[in-house]
């Protein structure tokens, strides 16, 4: 049988859209070298508020580089960042997290060999006087975590080693970390390449629900029926520029398709 192919438009693709008020997260013209080599090359992209963005194309398309951007890992070459409408540097992780911005990579960046508690408090942790760890404060505080904003199936031991978590619950973990100490922009990088079936669509109806409460997210996913269930607008990405935008209304997944594969 003959793979079906993806319908092209019928009209010119849209190549951006306007941000409806302003955005959390906001980057412009953002251009990154590595040399001669350009990994990004005059890109936009913006999220707005209780807004959840897929950011999709092939592999090299630069989608990780943005997601390292966002996350102050790797500054801009040029370009300008702007955090509720007000320009910032973004040189390290310290600066991203202060614009409210937590990131959950493909391998969760959890420790396996400490509790769910020592992970959520992991370089944030509750002291008493005297500079020693609060240990009930910061089991206390788990407790009421795992079982409010983000809940966590089948984990009833804040004390539990990360180790023997599911692959869902650990992204479970890393959400409810960022949730907790109110981060409004959750960057999502593959975060369902490893998950089962359950535990996928778990993590998106956690997106849905945090959406819901207000807090935005940013997808990456090469899996285009995953964005669909649950984000509202899609950017595709090409050689580090932005070759497609649009809302979900004013597409579908057939054009979406389309232009992540014949770029």
């Amino acid at each position: 049988m003959n793979a079906i192919e993806p319908i092209a438009p019928s009209e010119p693709p849209v190549k951006g859209t306007a941000p409806a008020g302003t955005p959390l997260l906001e980057m412009r013209d953002i251009v990154k070298r590595y040399g001669s080599f350009t990994a990004l090359d005059g890109m936009d992209f913006h999220v707005g508020k209780a807004e959840v963005v897929a950011l999709l194309g092939d592999n090299g398309a630069g989608k990780s580089t943005l997601v390292k951007m966002m996350s102050g890992i790797n500054p801009p070459t040029s370009g300008q960042i702007l955090a509720n409408g007000k320009a910032v540097q973004f040189r390290c992780r310290a600066d991203s997290e202060a614009a409210g911005v937590e990131t959950i990579y493909q391998d969760i960046a959890l420790v396996d060999a400490m509790s769910i508690t020592r992970n959520i408090f992991l370089g944030r942790e509750i002291v008493k006087p005297g500079g020693f760890l609060d240990h009930r404060a910061m089991e206390e505080k788990t407790i009421e975590i795992l079982g409010s904003a983000v809940q966590i199936s089948g984990i009833d031991d804040p004390e539990k080693e990360v180790g023997f978590l599911s692959g869902g619950q650990k992204q479970a973990v890393a959400i409810a970390r960022a949730v907790h100490f109110k981060r409004n922009i959750l960057l999502l990088d593959e975060p369902t390449s490893a998950l089962s079936v359950r535990e996928t669509e778990h993590l998106l109806a956690y997106l849905r629900e945090l959406r819901g409460q207000g807090t935005s997210s940013v997808l990456v996913t090469h899996n285009i029926y995953h964005a669909f269930q649950v984000c509202d607008r899609f950017v595709v990405m090409s050689h580090g520029q932005k070759v497609f935008e649009a809302a979900k209304a004013d597409t579908s997944i057939d054009e979406v398709t389309y232009h992540v594969i014949r770029t």
